[in-house]
This record gives structure tokens, C-alpha cells and sequence, in this order.
């Protein structure tokens, strides 16, 4: 497949990006059909390993003549505006029903000006099971020349009756030098700095990137380890939780702020209202639905910061199990080897076992909305208890 520009972020994913340009040749053969292309796609991977960047670059591919990747094509699908292009990217914790009907209204369009008609829904995992079967009714029938690119980390994530509708294509996860070549390559990264953020990072790339390029990026993270790993009584670790709490509405408002600034500047401007002018009553209903996304956004952007700082806080704690059971295994924090260390040998292994079970149930209570600091309180407390204990 000529042009691998879309492809140039899959690290690592040789056999599934084989296994897509196949797919995509072979859509566009005809009665010469091998059977490498079918309807509906599954692409399943970790969070970070480019799931939706595969599904963009399938996109690409099958809207571009012949499967042959079109640079102007690509450039649309980037920008999500090629018309026989629909996507569903909810900014929501869950996706809603009424947006999948909406999908699902648009893929009964024929394609307008390519040979497909082409609909990707990321983070599909999020919808509840009644959203799930409006989509399977669409998947059951699904019209000519219409295919689905679903997004999720694994196929048990989704209904299984959408599970036998879809061909799925996995994702592994990237070593994390291949995720620090790439960090160099695009982004001119100092080696070794390239290669601790992509292994902090556990291999996620848009979490390597942002550990690579962002300073306080880097802070943020070593605020939220030592805090876990300082408290050492019960009063404390309230007060440590609130302290996380805090460090991870930081991160989040630093990711979402600049850009719920340029949203509304540009929505203004598509009004027609001057910087600091006042909005005609008229319109003052669609800025107020543009700030309720953002707001549903922003609990969405807390719960991942909250999740991240969890993720980071199991690394440190599967380092510590590693040095514990003498696994051999490279660290994932090896700038926190000396407290790794020392938390090794000052606890036993059931204590660490203990707190990545209490991390576990953490990650498990945030989508199922109870409160972040609620959630984080009972971890630390059950940390600092599993390690009086010892």
C-alpha cells in the first residue's frame, strides 16, 4: 500500500496494519474479491497502542481510489471532513442512544463522492447495552457500500452478538524503544528522555509524548508518587487524597482549558460576534450548549487524569512486587528505584498484593460513578494500613 503516511504512528503493529491494507486493496477489486474485506471491523487494543489511529488510516484507505492512500484524502479524514466520512467520538463518560441513532441515520446515505461510506465510532466499550443494540440493527443489515470501524480495548467490552457481526484486529502493545523511536523521530526528543517517558508511560504514545514534551507534565506525575508513597497514617492519607485530587484537576484543566478557549472564540466567530461583544439572545442557546459539552467533557477529562494517576500508582506497585518475587523483569519507574527498594524490603508481598487489589477496585469504581475523591481516600487508606501492617 503506497503512501504510509496514516501509518506512520503504529508502533509496532506490523501484522494489523498487514491485515487492514489487505482489507483495503481488496475493497476496492470488486468482483475480484479475495473475502479480506467485510462490513464491520473491530480494532482492539490498549489504551495509547492507536486504535484510532488505525481506524483513520483504514478510513483513508478505503475512501481514496483503490485502497492507494490519496494525501488530500487523508487530509480531509484528518480533519473529519470528508463527506462520506461520519464519526462518533463522544466527549461523554458514556455514549449516548440518540447519538448512535444519528450514526446510524447516516450510514444509510450512499457515499457521495468515494466508493465507500465509512463510520468509526472510538471508545465504543462506552455504550450501555440498549445503546449497543440500536447499533447492532445497523451491523445485522447493514446497506451496500457501507462499512463500520468500531474502537475498544477488547472485544469483551461489547455485546457478544456485536462481537459475531465484526472481524476484529488486535492491537499489542508497543516495547517501549519503539515508542522512543518514534518520540525522536516526530518529535526531536533527547534519547534518553524519549525512553523514560515512553517506559513511564507504559508504552502509551500520547502519554509518552506529553511526558516527553511537557515539563510539568513530568512534575505532575512525581507529585502524585510521592504523595501515595509519603503518607503513612490514616489522617494522612485523607489528606493525601484530596492532594491527588487536586494534582489531577491540574493535569486535566491543563489539557482542557486552551481548548475550550478556542472553541468558543471560534463559535463567536461563526456568529459573527466581536472578541468581547455581546451574544444576541437568539444565539445564546447554542453557546450554552457548547459549555455544557465542555462541562460534560471536563467530568470526563477528571475521571482520566483520576484513572491515570491510579495507572501510575500500579506501576509503582508492580515495580515493588518485582523486586519482591526477584522477577527479573525491567522496572517501569527506574527513577524511583531507591524507594521501590526500600518499600520492597520494608513490606511483604501480601501488603503490595493487598494495594494493587485496592488500586484495581479504584479503577473499577470511577466509571461507576462514585466520587473521585471518595475513590482515591479508600486507596490510600487502604495502602497505608496494608503497610502498618507489615
Amino acid at each position: 500500500m503506497s503512501g504510509s503516511a496514516p501509518f506512520e504512528e503504529l508502533v509496532g503493529q506490523e501484522r494489523a496494519i498487514e491485515t487492514i491494507a489487505a482489507a483495503a486493496r481488496d475493497a476496492h477489486r470488486g468482483a475480484d474479491s479475495t473475502g479480506a474485506m467485510t462490513h464491520a471491523w473491530l480494532i482492539t487494543g490498549p489504551p495509547g497502542s492507536g486504535r484510532s489511529n488505525l481506524a483513520y488510516a483504514f478510513a483513508t484507505a478505503l475512501l481514496s481510489p483503490d485502497g492507494e492512500t490519496d494525501p488530500r484524502i487523508a487530509a480531509q479524514v484528518e480533519a473529519r471532513t470528508h463527506p462520506d466520512l461520519a464519526v462518533l467520538a463522544s466527549e461523554r463518560v458514556t455514549i449516548t442512544i440518540d447519538e448512535v441513532r444519528r450514526l446510524v441515520t447516516a450510514a444509510q446515505y450512499s457515499p457521495s463522492v468515494a466508493h465507500y461510506r465509512v463510520l468509526v465510532v472510538e471508545d465504543a466499550d462506552r455504550m450501555t447495552e440498549r445503546t449497543s443494540n440500536v447499533l447492532l440493527k445497523a451491523l445485522e443489515e447493514p446497506p451496500e457500500r457501507t462499512v463500520w470501524i468500531l474502537c475498544a480495548p477488547s472485544e469483551a467490552d461489547l455485546l457478544p452478538t456485536i462481537r459475531s457481526r465484526v472481524r476484529t484486529v488486535r492491537l499489542r502493545v508497543p516495547d517501549p524503544g519503539e515508542v522512543a523511536d518514534l518520540l525522536v523521530r516526530r518529535d526531536g526528543v533527547d534519547r534518553a528522555l524519549a525512553l523514560r517517558a515512553a517506559e513511564e508511560a507504559q508504552s502509551h504514545i500520547g502519554m509518552a509524548h506529553r511526558l516527553a514534551t511537557d515539563a510539568e507534565a513530568r512534575r505532575r506525575r512525581d507529585e502524585t508518587i510521592s504523595i501515595v508513597l509519603d503518607a503513612s497514617s490514616v489522617p494522612q492519607a485523607v489528606r493525601a487524597a484530596q492532594r491527588l485530587l487536586d494534582v489531577a484537576k491540574a493535569d486535566s484543566a491543563a489539557l482542557t482549558e486552551q481548548r475550550d478557549e478556542a472553541e468558543r472564540a471560534s463559535a463567536l466567530r461563526s456568529m459573527g460576534v466581536e472578541p468581547g461583544g455581546t451574544v444576541p439572545p437568539a444565539l445564546r442557546s447554542t453557546l450554552k450548549q457548547l459549555e455544557e459539552d465542555q462541562k460534560r467533557r471536563a467530568t470526563r477529562g477528571l475521571r482520566d487524569s483520576v484513572d491515570r494517576v491510579l495507572v501510575d500508582l500500579l506501576s509503582v506497585y508492580r515495580d515493588v512486587l518485582v523486586r519482591q518475587l526477584d522477577g527479573g523483569l525491567p522496572p517501569v519507574n527506574a527513577a524511583w528505584a531507591d524507594r521501590v527498594d526500600r518499600l520492597a524490603a520494608a513490606t511483604p508481598t501480601t501488603a503490595t498484593l493487598a494495594v494493587l487489589d485496592a488500586i484495581g477496585d479504584a479503577r473499577r469504581r470511577l466509571p461507576a460513578n462514585v466520587t473521585p475523591l471518595l475513590t482515591l481516600e479508600a486507596l490510600l487508606v487502604t495502602t497505608v494500613l496494608a503497610r502498618s501492617r507489615a
